[in-house]
């Protein structure tokens, strides 16, 4: 008997059965109906009296839709007796929301961690949340893990020769360390300011040599795509030879499709932490797998 049972959402079905390869365990067995009225009906088809459950779902469009659709399966595995309920979500929504940086917004990440608790788990795990302080939502065990392996892996494989880690923005510097440390290379910055709440922020200054290097930008996710294509051309307009972009989350909202196949990146390296469909998979795209690092770590809540 398996010490666990694996439920997936309908986020993100191909992630949840590779962890349940890793795990070498058969995925639990539920459905969801989504009715005209746009109303969910989430049934499971498996006992879970007693038993300790995992449900992996991730935040992908329709957004509202899958996260509904989370906090109906937590209740139904706490109203049918699970032992405990661990809600694994690789792409944590609203985690931009953390704070109230201007007059009259609300902390939505902060609700969000409520709402999760509320249905029925009794744990969470997150893949590279954008804020740190958002796992402080939660007052359940929650538990932060990282793509750095699985990303510097297959940069480990790669030609670095003359190679440079840049950080598009001053603030990410912290989550390049581990990069840095891990790969032995030198690090350049770019100084960019955001003037407004729209999507798209201005580069000031470079930080750092990047002249005739391949410059690796470092980020936690791309949403719509415009910071990280005015910071490619920023860095071919500083000097660099070639630019490639390294990221966990590879939201590629909007128009960031368009923007990302006419931008000067050479290559853009991602996870699939939220699902690629056939019309985001662009040429240069190079999609690896997360599901070892989730496999392991929720062996690990049951160690």
């Amino acid at each position: 008997m398996h010490p666990f049972k694996l439920f997936s959402g309908s986020s993100h079905p191909a992630l949840a059965q590779e962890v349940c390869q890793h795990l070498g365990l058969p995925l639990s067995r539920s459905e969801t109906k989504l009715f005209s009225n746009e109303n969910l009906c989430v049934r499971i088809d498996d006992s879970v009296r007693g038993q300790d459950c995992v449900v992996i779902q991730t935040a992908s469009p329709p957004l509202h839709t899958h996260m509904m659709e989370l906090f109906i399966l937590c209740d139904t595995l706490r109203a049918y007796g699970a032992r405990s309920i661990c809600a694994v979500i690789p792409y944590f929504p609203y985690v931009r929301s953390d704070k109230r940086d201007v007059p009259g917004v609300g902390i939505v990440a902060r609700l969000v961690a409520d709402l999760v608790e509320t249905s029925g788990a009794t744990s969470a795990l997150l893949l590279d949340l954008h804020s740190r302080q958002a796992q402080g939502f939660f007052r359940m065990p929650t538990f932060a893990v990282s793509a750095h392996q699985t990303l510097v892996g297959y940069l480990r494989g790669c030609d670095l020769t003359d190679a440079v880690l840049v950080s598009p923005d001053a603030g990410e510097v912290k989550d390049i360390v581990p990069y840095i440390a891990s790969l032995n290379l030198p690090l350049a910055i770019i100084d960019k300011r955001r003037y407004d709440d729209t999507e798209t922020a201005h580069v000031v200054r470079m930080v750092g040599d990047v002249v005739g290097k391949t410059a690796i930008l470092i980020d936690d996710e791309i949403a719509s795509g415009g910071t990280i294509c005015s910071a490619a051309e920023s860095l071919l307009a500083c000097g660099a030879a070639r630019v490639w972009a390294l990221c966990t989350h590879p939201v590629l909202s909007g128009q960031a499709v368009e923007r990302m196949a006419a931008s000067p990146l050479e290559r853009l390296i991602v996870t699939n932490s939220v699902p690629v469909p056939p019309h985001k998979m662009l040429s240069k795209l190079v999609v690896l797998s997360i599901a070892p690092v989730l496999a392991e770590a929720i062996l690990g809540q049951f160690a």
